[in-house]
């Protein structure tokens, strides 16, 4: 506590429950407590000099110990986190300090304690009182075997948590891992797609004879098996899990296949933008206002930079549109960093394998599907905003963490003014087309056509730039990363595409 006093720091991880898994992992979340915590407990009207509620156990912050989902629809599942966390009620912790933390968190995962628990707590709200009241003989903690299976279960799935790049320990996407690279995309996902389920049949295995064990330790061989179904086995690498159970193969196979493809195109929009890197691990751009002169300085020195692989996205805005209006839009970047990552000579193969795992072309991916996905990911908490016109004819997108005043401004200049120029020149080709007498019927009439669709475009375009881009333009506004999204998103009003439950 005293190192997190004098730190001065201000967010500081938080253990709320979260979905259903086991051993390792739901580090989402972060808590203020900058001073002790002073603002929870002032916002609560309850001086922190006394301390007392809201906040309770404070002698345990910071410690290592197992946290758990205290209200569940299933069986709880129980999870070691390190040292530097908070909890809550919702993300009840224990803290062993004469036991070996592997070992008890073998005991709690094992299904002797799920059967003890359903009986304690029928309701499936899963209370200090009920978990501290399982029975678990201290002769078989000591156990160096149970350990040892703690040990192997947690690192597994520390390993599938940090895969992703929402965990804080993310580094590098797996499909570019050396380890896994093959001459092709398809090659290197299928080589992956078989590690992935060695994982989860060693996981399997790990948690089958953890199971056994404590069964004979219990007497209870009449009673349980130490069987455990794949869906049971919480790697999010795991179909059956992350989709949970009752599909066929070929669905859980189609459906993992785009999830990762998805995960592949949005690291390369990370890469696109600096927040990650195809030359270092890890974050490399992710405090307010930085930029491309911060990346190199990051990630290359002196002759260094002259090799580097990607260079991210000057300005921080990325056009989104349906068609090739820019040269640098969305679509042509991921191409190059596709050409890049996999390869010239296959590249044609690599980009049909893309968009037949996603099941749309790519353009129609980042037009229709990706903004939602990238959503989705952070939980209605998006770090990529996207400046959208009403009905989505001008799109671009922006890396909130390289924002600045003069964002909005650059977007107005830079791209709506040039696309609407663009638009304008196209009207004036399609008028020539239809009153061409060399023109074709056919081509006339799909001038005509065009033409209709363009006037509307234009029409929605100069109004979203009189009434919403230009006076945000004026305003500058600035952001606060530590408002959070919610508040710094909601500034700028209908300029940004709105989200349910943030706008």
């Amino acid at each position: 506590q005293l190192s997190a006093l004098e730190s001065k720091y201000r967010w500081f991880p938080y253990n709320k429950g979260g979905n259903f898994r086991r051993w390792y992992g739901n580090n989402e979340h972060v808590v203020d407590w900058f001073d002790g915590g002073r603002r929870i407990h002032d916002y609560a009207g309850v001086s922190l000099d006394f301390g007392g509620a809201p906040v309770r156990a404070k002698q345990y912050y910071f410690s290592a110990g197992i946290t758990w989902t205290r209200v569940s629809s299933a069986n709880t599942a129980f999870r070691l986190f390190d040292k530097g966390f908070i909890f809550d009620s919702t993300g009840p912790s224990i803290f062993p300090e004469s036991v070996d933390a592997f070992a008890l968190t073998s005991a709690l995962n094992s299904k002797p304690t799920r059967v003890f628990l359903e009986l304690v707590a029928p309701t499936l709200d899963f209370r200090l009182g009920p978990v501290g009241r399982t029975p678990i003989p201290e002769t078989i903690l000591g156990n160096d075997i149970i350990s040892i299976t703690g040990q192997k279960c947690v690192a597994i799935t520390k390993s599938d948590w940090d895969a992703y790049e929402t965990s804080w320990d993310f580094t590098t996407l797996p499909l570019l891992r050396p380890e896994h690279r093959q001459a092709t995309l398809a090659d290197t996902y299928a080589h992956l797609r078989a590690h992935w389920q060695a994982m989860t049949g060693e996981m399997q295995r790990l948690e089958e004879e953890n199971n056994r064990i404590f069964i004979d330790a219990y007497g209870l061989q009449d009673e349980l098996t130490p069987d455990v179904q794949l869906h049971e086995i919480t790697l999010t690498c795991n179909p059956h899990y992350r989709y949970g159970a009752g599909k066929s193969d070929d669905k859980y196979e189609a459906l993992l296949l785009a999830d990762t493809l998805r995960e592949f195109l949005s690291y390369a929009v990370g890469c696109l933008f600096g927040r990650y890197s195809l030359d270092a691990p890890g974050l490399i751009l992710a405090n307010a206002g930085e930029t491309v002169e911060e990346y190199m300085a990051r990630v290359a020195r002196g002759e260094e930079r002259e090799a580097l692989t990607f260079l991210p996205d000057r300005d921080n805005v990325i056009p989104i549109l349906d068609g090739e209006w820019f040269a640098d839009d969305i679509v042509e970047r991921f191409k190059r960093f596709l050409r890049v990552t996999f390869g010239e000579e296959r590249y044609a193969e690599n980009l049909a394998f893309v968009e037949r795992g996603l099941g749309r072309d790519l353009r129609g991916y980042f037009l229709r599907d990706f903004y939602d996905d990238h959503v989705r990911r952070y939980q209605k908490r998006p770090i990529y905003w996207l400046f959208s016109s009403p009905k989505g004819s001008f799109n671009a997108l922006i890396y909130m963490h390289r924002y600045r005043p003069d964002t909005a401004s650059v977007v107005l200049n830079e791209y709506l003014r040039d696309f609407q120029n663009k638009l304008a020149a196209h009207r004036s080709h399609l008028d020539r087309v239809s009153i061409r007498a060399a023109s074709s019927p056919r081509d006339k009439t799909a001038a005509l056509k065009e033409i209709d669709k363009v006037d509307k475009m234009i029409a929605e375009l100069a109004a979203y730039e009189r009434e919403v881009l230009y006076p945000l333009a004026t305003q500058q506004v600035a952001i606060d990363l530590d408002d959070g999204v919610k508040v710094n998103y909601a500034k700028f009003g209908k300029a940004l595409k709105r989200i349910v439950g943030v706008t």
